[in-house]
């Protein structure tokens, strides 16, 4: 083999080399960020560091490694919760009929609002410090709400004169009743009578002569 030859194979071994570390990295982290997110939705008081690191099965200086602040995991965790209600707007339009879909998204808020309640007092002093952009987040929440009406509108499997904002501040007010955990079963049933009322009125049949 030539020394180009065995220069370019050192050059693409040593560029997978250098690949590897930061999709393990990558992956490392989504793995912590998937275990905080589900230690906020169960907790009822906001967990330590250390108690989440516990539960993902590493060192708390793992867990800092990835996240530096208690500040950076919170603002993670509630971004990517964020991205997978307005992303997951048009997935579950994608796999379902548009009632089915905004049921099914009715579900990811909760898990949103779930995972908020496990890290409200760090979460609320980074919005009054303008680390977090609240409005910039309703914004986005509004408008994946109305990606779901404005399908079913269409369909004629929603009513027409519901709006984004109708939707958001019932499911605020089911979610703050039905806090997580323990009052699951309360919430989706709340969430069923909601849909029913989502739902156009039946149109009567036509008189029997």
């Amino acid at each position: 083999m030539s020394d180009s030859n065995r220069n370019g194979a050192r050059s693409i071994s040593s560029g997978v080399a250098e690949r590897t570390p930061r999709a393990d990295a990558a992956r490392n982290r989504d793995q912590l960020l998937a275990v905080a997110t589900r230690v906020f939705m169960s907790a009822g008081t906001e967990p330590s560091m250390r108690a989440i690191a516990r539960e993902a099965g590493v060192g708390i200086a793992t867990l800092y490694r990835h996240f530096p602040t208690r500040e950076s995991l919170v603002d993670a965790v509630y971004q990517d919760q964020v991205t997978r209600l307005t992303t997951g707007a048009r997935e579950l339009l994608g796999e379902l009929a548009p009632a089915a879909a905004m049921r099914r998204w009715m579900d990811l808020f909760g898990d949103w609002i779930a995972a908020k309640n496990g890290m409200l007092d760090t979460l609320v002093a980074m919005i009054e410090s303008g680390e977090i952009t609240h409005g910039q987040t309703r914004t986005e929440l509004l408008t994946a709400i109305t990606t779901i009406l404005d399908a079913g509108r269409a369909a004629g499997d929603l009513r027409p004169d519901v709006t984004a904002e109708d939707i958001a501040a019932a499911l605020i007010g089911i979610f703050t009743v039905t806090p997580r955990p323990g009052r699951e079963a309360m919430a989706a049933r709340l969430l069923d009578l909601l849909m029913d009322g989502l739902r156009p009125a039946a149109r009567p049949g036509p008189l029997e002569p």
